[in-house]
């Protein structure tokens, strides 16, 4: 991952840095590696996780429909 830093602006780079590692998930995976998780809690996280991003999708389309 690259990031330019113009006119000698650190500050601003380091900002665009910090918000492409946050799209990317980066922070979030370091996070959850920390410790070790079980694969049968991490296969429940997951499906958890799935959930609720299907229930958010949902949310918008009937938000958007108008239903």
């Amino acid at each position: 991952m690259q990031v330019h830093v113009r006119d000698n602006n650190v500050d601003q780079a380091l900002r665009a840095l910090k918000k492409k590692l946050q799209r990317e998930g980066v922070f979030r995976e370091m996070k959850l590696r920390r410790n070790f998780e079980k694969p049968s809690a991490r296969k429940k996280r997951e499906r958890a996780e799935a959930v609720r991003r299907h229930r958010k999708l949902l949310r918008k389309r009937i938000e958007r429909e108008g239903f």
